[in-house]
């Protein structure tokens, strides 16, 4: 069974029903659900071909999706940045690409960071989260090597259907995100 299927089915047997209950819902398709994971990387201001193709490579082994650039709407001199330079990386995950997303998020990356002690458990006011990652080395599939040659930072939102923080965060807790004990 891939981890795909393992993480999609432990959502709708043990966290639909335990939101159901929790939340008093009488309708399954008013439980809160996971829509998407946005990956986003600001790229510093490098022109060099070669880094950018290598950050462009890093984002795709980690999110399993070819990524996108993104590109300066208007040029900033004090930034050294010209309209229509690329200036950050980004992907959006959904389905099964998203389920292993968060599953390897979740399972992998998180307990493998050194000095972990939980995450923020501030939401956006709309049921979605997201968490940055100051190094993107903590992934199995980026190997330390002479390739690496600069931490590429990220940050991670995972967008659900809940109404509020109080569902999401709920939500997010049944699925395992390590959340900071306050």
């Amino acid at each position: 069974m891939s981890v795909h299927c393992f993480f999609k089915e432990y959502y709708g047997t043990t966290i639909v029903p335990a939101l159901k209950r929790e939340l008093s819902f009488s309708n399954v398709h008013c439980v809160p659900k996971f829509e998407k994971v946005v990956i986003n990387s600001g790229i510093r201001s490098s022109t060099d071909k070669l880094t950018l193709d290598r950050i462009l490579g890093d984002i795709g082994k980690i999110s399993g999706q070819r990524p996108i650039f993104t590109l300066a709407k208007k040029s900033i001199s004090n930034f050294k940045v010209r309209e229509g330079m690329p200036v950050g990386v980004k992907v959006t995950l959904r389905g099964r690409l998203m389920y292993e997303f968060l599953y390897k998020l979740i399972h992998i990356v998180l307990p493998g960071v050194r000095d972990f002690r939980g995450l923020p458990s501030r939401l956006d006011g709309c049921g979605n989260y997201t968490i940055g990652l100051v190094d993107h080395t903590v992934f199995p599939e980026i190997k330390m090597d002479a390739q690496v040659k600069q931490n590429v930072g990220m940050d991670i939102t995972v967008v659900t259907t809940a109404s509020n923080d109080e569902h999401g965060k709920l939500l997010l807790e049944l699925a395992g995100i390590p959340f900071r004990k306050s």
